[in-house]
């Protein structure tokens, strides 16, 4: 969690140690599409074309980017499965199950947000 304090004259920066790793994973839930290929992986996406069936309008290019680095990031885990043809499967790992958690109370304030805006 951020450490809020409020500041004061004499400091004219913000320093908390947990910053940098909260505005990686901030930058990284924030890329293109990254909502929905997680809102999909939740739903029981599994394979690439579930994925791209799932999200209307992601170009084939952009979600395998997207999972490479969802991979990467420990978000996703990548089998292959050895048949003919070769399959391969995309689950959520433990911290993406977790980081879909801690989004929850994000998105709930969105939908609240957006309702309140609404002409």
């Amino acid at each position: 969690m951020i450490n809020v304090q409020p500041l004061r004259p004499e400091r004219n920066s913000i320093h908390d140690d947990t910053c940098p790793s909260f505005q990686e994973a901030l930058d990284l839930v924030g890329r293109r599409w990254a909502g929905s290929i997680l809102a999909a992986a939740a739903q029981g996406a599994r394979r690439f074309g579930d994925y791209r069936a799932a999200i209307d309008g992601i170009s084939d290019r952009l979600l395998t980017q997207r999972l490479k680095e969802f991979e990467a990031n420990g978000l996703i885990e990548r089998t292959v499965i050895p048949s003919t043809p070769v399959q391969i499967r995309y689950d959520l790992s433990a911290d993406g199950k977790a980081l879909l958690r801690a989004l929850q109370p994000l998105t709930k304030w969105s939908v609240q947000r957006s309702a309140r805006r609404a002409p």
